[in-house]
């Protein structure tokens, strides 16, 4: 069975660096580390008000990667608008994952409607498989959604796990994880890769870790609230355990 492979999201460094106003922590050597650890990918995901990632860390980050690491994906996550968009075909990263976002929201917290969003979303979608780029769309685990996401054009969707996440060691735990496969299951049957992301971390991994059809795991936040303890590489190779590696 195929292993999820883990891309680490690297904005909480980013924000940390943010906070001091100067680089440190430096976002390519964040990056050096989490690779070093065993991570397979990165994700950062700019967003307009750069609280975290800046819009020019993005190309900072793609050509550090295409230099030094051949081979590593680099995923960016964003809104669905034209100045992101813009960077995203320029920077040509191997995935675009596409999240609706709610102005003021602390995190995100909700996946795509298609049918309410597909006018929207297919021009974009249209523009990165011209540029070569994977499509990824952020989507609540619900498996009558899957067939809308197939329909507008998505090559992947990437399952919003936070009620999984939450659910995780309560008597919601069997209901979330059902949930989460049953909406797998409908992927793999459109023929959608499938990825995972949101509040993830080493307990509640090993719960969908062998669904099948699942390609890859975004993890940043619980990952680096997890190296305050016990440092960056512990904390990746945890979670790289937790995903059978």
């Amino acid at each position: 069975m195929q292993r999820p492979l883990l891309s680490v999201n690297v904005n909480k460094y980013a924000l940390l660096r943010n906070s001091r106003g100067r680089d440190v922590p430096n976002l390519l050597w964040a990056i050096d580390l989490c690779l070093a650890s065993g991570a397979h990918g990165i994700t950062v995901h700019p967003r307009r008000d750069e609280r975290h990632i800046r819009l020019g860390d993005v190309p900072v980050v793609a050509e550090h990667l295409r230099r030094h690491h051949p081979g590593i994906e680099l995923n960016v996550e964003c809104e669905n608008h034209p100045e992101l968009i813009a960077l995203v075909l320029e920077q040509r990263p191997a995935q675009c994952t596409l999240v609706p976002v709610t102005p003021g929201e602390v995190t995100s917290d909700h996946g795509w409607l298609p049918e309410q969003d597909a006018e929207d979303l297919a021009p974009t979608l249209e523009a990165l498989r011209a540029a070569g780029i994977r499509s990824s769309g952020f989507l609540d685990c619900d498996p009558s959604l899957v067939a809308g996401m197939a329909e507008v054009g998505f090559d992947r969707i990437e399952l919003y796990t936070g009620p999984y996440a939450w659910a995780w060691g309560t008597e919601h735990q069997a209901v979330e994880t059902a949930r989460f496969a049953d909406t797998a299951a409908e992927a793999v049957r459109h023929g959608l890769g499938l990825n995972a992301g949101h509040d993830l971390d080493s307990d509640n991994l090993p719960g969908i870790a062998q669904v099948p059809g699942l390609l890859e795991v975004s993890i940043g936040h619980a990952q680096i609230v997890r190296a305050l303890e016990v440092g960056t590489a512990t904390s990746i190779r945890e979670l790289l355990t937790a995903l059978g590696w």
